[in-house]
């Protein structure tokens, strides 16, 4: 064990890690500048369990008729060999051959570890990108690997299909409705920016292997239920710009090293729990170890972050808790009293403060104007 990973330990506590997924990348990568998310995840904190210790839990995960629903779903698309897929694959990626192999990697031999896993979806990529042949391959829960926040970690696609004219496909299941050829705009994106994390991971593996980016379609398949209906239905989504804010927002984050670097040595987030589980930590003690390491919080925290409730009572008073537009318009004001003092004239700006200022109180009289008006 080297330092870091020590350090990361330490952190935590005693604790087991909490394991990545690509919902949690997508999550970390949308805050890059949030230190206090990337040290949490790099360590493998249960954010959950944190928040709700410090009085502040947050509505997170989903409920388990929804996992229910969504591993009927994808156990009836795969049934059979995957027929209802394969008509779908036929239908979206032009298939003309009439049957695929098939590769399930929830375990090899029985060995569910992941470090078997990933050798062994490496093994089978490698080869099936190297055979030249005309047929189609299905990869059922392969495991890739991505580096995050410093970090390997392991993400399990639903399924990735290797199809003629050497192409994989990266293919993502989900169980929310498309009803009269729409489905939930928010629901929809979150798929795409998760395929994405997938695709790169993949690429990464490939590049591994001396393959190029090109190798793994910039378009996924996204299968869901048409309807009201369990009656599957696909839909190629193009995720280039998912992909490029994905590398850049990757690319930003810190290295975790350096993070550490600016932490006191004594922070931990260890909860201290007794023999049945139950946290025994000083409550004032861990709030005082999480507001140690600098967050960023933004009103789309909500409903990416189990410590967004915690980061927002934190903010409250400054323009980061008014959205990223506004703390970006503000630049240098970090106070909403300033801003309403400087919109008031009753302060004069710092040097640094004056661009901002002046657009402030023109903001305010024109604001008095208007309702001057209406009255």
């Amino acid at each position: 064990m080297n330092a870091v990973e020590a350090r990361l330990d330490r952190l935590r506590g005693s604790a087991a890690p909490r394991a990545h997924n690509a919902r949690t990348i997508s999550a970390l990568a949308s805050n890059p500048g949030c230190a206090r998310r990337a040290v949490m995840d790099a360590a493998g904190v249960d954010k959950q369990r944190v928040a709700a210790h410090v009085g502040h839990p947050a509505p997170f995960g989903q409920s388990q008729f929804a996992i229910t629903r969504g591993n009927a779903f994808e156990a009836q698309v795969k049934a059979g060999g995957c027929a209802q897929l394969l008509r779908l694959l036929r239908e979206r990626l032009r298939l003309p051959i009439p049957e695929v192999s098939y590769a399930n990697l929830d375990d090899v031999a029985g060995d569910t570890s992941n470090k078997v896993r990933h050798a062994r979806t490496r093994a089978l990529l490698a080869r099936a990108a190297a055979s030249g042949q005309d047929a189609g391959t299905l990869f059922d829960h392969p495991l890739l690997r991505l580096r995050a926040g410093g970090r390997a970690v392991y993400l399990e696609p639903d399924l990735i299909a290797f199809q003629l004219r050497g192409r994989f496909h990266v293919v993502e299941i989900k169980s929310f409705a498309v009803i009269d050829g729409q489905a939930d705009g928010g629901k929809v994106a979150a798929a795409v920016i998760q395929s994405a994390v997938y695709v790169l991971a993949l690429r990464d593996l490939l590049a591994e292997l001396g393959t190029g980016p090109e190798a793994v379609s910039d378009e996924v398949v996204l299968v869901c239920p048409k309807d009201f209906s369990n009656e599957p239905t696909a839909a190629l989504l193009d995720v280039r710009k998912q992909l490029t804010v994905l590398r850049r927002q990757l690319a930003r984050l810190d290295r975790i090293e350096d993070l550490l670097a600016q932490i006191p040595q004594a922070v931990t987030f260890d909860l201290e729990p007794d023999a049945a589980g139950v946290p025994r930590r000083d409550r004032r003690a861990l709030e005082l170890a999480i507001g140690a390491v600098p967050a960023r919080y933004t009103p789309e925290c909500l409903e990416t972050c189990e410590m967004c409730r915690f980061c927002r009572e934190e903010a409250a008073g400054s323009t980061a808790a008014l959205g990223r537009a506004t703390r970006d318009d503000l630049g240098g004001i970090d106070d909403i009293g300033t801003v309403l003092e400087l919109a008031r004239g009753s302060v004069p700006p710092a040097d640094h403060q004056a661009e901002a200022a002046a657009a402030i109180r023109a903001a305010a009289r024109m604001r008095g104007e208007i309702l001057g008006a209406t009255g």
